[in-house]
């Protein structure tokens, strides 16, 4: 019973920790960056009234036009709150971490203060968990006692399956919320076939058709590359599979930073495909540059 309320109380002490820093980068930094950035993406169709000089042609309603033979024009307003969904990956691969902690702890930290940035803007907020299932859906809600829960969700859950299906993520979302969302898809995009081939474009092109979705990858430096450091045993954190490979050989060193290599130009490729904003960040890295950048190309 002891090491259970201590555990709650290590979780609530990095809860708080968690959110004193996030919240702090959101009043500071994003709350302005994320309004200009995603408000007035979404808007509503509000009135129609008689064509004024400077209207712009554009918003004519031909209709209204035609059938009182007098030039109409569409009033729309900006839709004042958003829903915001964020697709947090909680795969095995995240608990990798050679620099500046693991990619799970930098995908919650980012993920926190997305939230407290939409919570800020009187948003909603939402929050999906998956590994090569959907571990856990939260129903977008605003409020800081329902932002907690989301951290804490974070920060606690352990996933019931070891590998990624990020496709599977994306068709959850489409089936769960018919309108329209600004998603956040955080995850270090490790979900390839045997060819190396990404194996979510199917999904990711019907996401983006429904919502406006927004790719944030992180990864660890020693990810791109292997040392020379001689033979050593490799396990795959998702199949289990293991091996044993010759780091001292140019040739595997070489072979494995193509095949890292080519899947992120792949992913880079599909994102220019679909024009989807993305970022991609580094665990020894400043998040709060990247976000910026992402907020900026909007």
């Amino acid at each position: 019973m002891q090491s259970s309320s201590h555990s709650a109380t290590d979780l609530l002490k990095k809860v708080r920790k968690i959110e004193i820093k996030t919240k702090a980068l959101s009043h500071q930094i994003f709350a302005g960056e994320y309004h200009s950035a995603f408000k007035g993406r979404g808007m509503a169709f509000s009135e129609v009234r008689e064509y004024q000089w400077g209207d712009d042609v554009r918003s004519m309603d031909w209709n209204v036009t035609a059938r009182l033979r007098s030039p109409y024009v569409k009033v729309f307003e900006e839709e004042r709150e958003l829903t915001v969904v964020l697709l947090v990956d909680v795969s095995r691969s995240g608990l990798f971490g050679t620099a500046g902690g693991t990619k799970r702890e930098r995908l919650a930290e980012i993920a926190a203060v997305l939230s407290f940035s939409a919570i800020l803007n009187n948003d909603k907020v939402g929050a999906l968990f998956f590994s090569d299932r959907v571990e856990k859906f939260i129903p977008p809600k605003k409020g800081r006692s329902h932002l907690l829960h989301i951290i804490r969700e974070m920060l606690e859950l352990q996933p019931t399956s070891d590998g990624t299906d990020i496709g599977g993520a994306l068709r959850y979302l489409t089936n769960a919320l018919k309108k329209k969302c600004t998603a956040f898809l955080l995850s270090d995009m490790i979900d390839a076939d045997d060819q190396g081939n990404p194996r979510y474009e199917d999904a990711l092109k019907v996401a983006v058709g429904r919502h406006d979705l927004s790719v944030i990858k992180v990864h660890d430096p020693r990810e791109q590359s292997i040392p020379a450091v001689g033979l050593i045993h490799i396990k795959d954190s998702e199949t289990g599979g293991g091996s044993w490979i010759n780091t001292d050989s140019r040739a595997v060193r070489d072979a494995y930073a193509k095949w890292f290599r080519d899947l992120s130009d792949k992913e880079r490729k599909l994102f220019n495909k679909y024009k989807i904003d993305n970022v991609d960040i580094a665990t020894d890295e400043d998040y709060v540059k990247g976000l910026m950048a992402l907020f900026n190309k909007r």
